[in-house]
């Protein structure tokens, strides 16, 4: 059966299941940070990970669902969003961290991953849910402040989705005036 026609299993939050994630992960940063990524085989971060190889096989089913995986883990957002006092400000400063962050070689190489290999599209929902989870922080503190605040689909559509298509296939020209721009073109007009 290929990987593309198989689901991938359910993991358990704890245990062995989650033991093995973590090693296999860290087998594969650690090799592409002294090796180079032409090290990431499959019997490689296996022997690294202290795993076999059909242990990866079985949880992942091939390389590129493996380095996926740990793409979609490395672009979750470790903080939420800084606040600097106002939407504007706090808006402008995401998107432009965002198109830093993704924008970087690393970034891109991140996306690249989750998205190649995820043949069900999981991997790629997650990376959007973290985005739209960063956007409604923002917003509700806004909110919160008595501004108005567009949706967070607007955001996610009209600042998001634009700058992730120029980093993925038009990367020259990014700059923190275009994410500023962005983020302004979707701020309600002011009272």
């Amino acid at each position: 059966m290929s990987s593309r026609a198989r689901s991938k299993p359910a993991v358990r939050p704890g245990g062995r299941s989650a033991r093995v994630q973590q090693a296999v992960h860290a087998a594969v940063r650690e090799l592409e940070a002294e090796q180079g990524r032409g090290a990431l085989t499959v019997p490689a971060i296996a022997a690294r990970a202290g795993v076999t190889p059909s242990t990866i096989y079985r949880r992942w089913g091939d390389l590129h669902e493996l380095l996926s995986d740990v793409a979609v883990e490395r672009l979750r957002p470790e903080s939420p969003p800084e606040d600097h006092g106002d939407l504007r400000a706090d808006l402008s400063a995401w998107a432009t961290q965002f198109l830093d962050e993704m924008g970087s070689a690393t970034g891109r190489a991140y996306l690249r991953d989750a998205l190649l290999g995820d043949p069900d599209g999981s991997n790629a929902g997650q990376c959007s849910a973290y985005a739209a989870g960063q956007i409604e922080v923002i917003l509700d503190r806004a909110r919160r402040r008595g501004e108005a605040v567009p949706g967070v689909e607007t955001v996610m559509d009209r600042v998001v989705a634009p700058m992730t298509y120029r980093i993925l296939f038009r990367p020259d020209g990014l700059s923190p005036q275009y994410a500023d721009d962005l983020a302004r073109s979707v701020l309600p007009p002011a009272p």
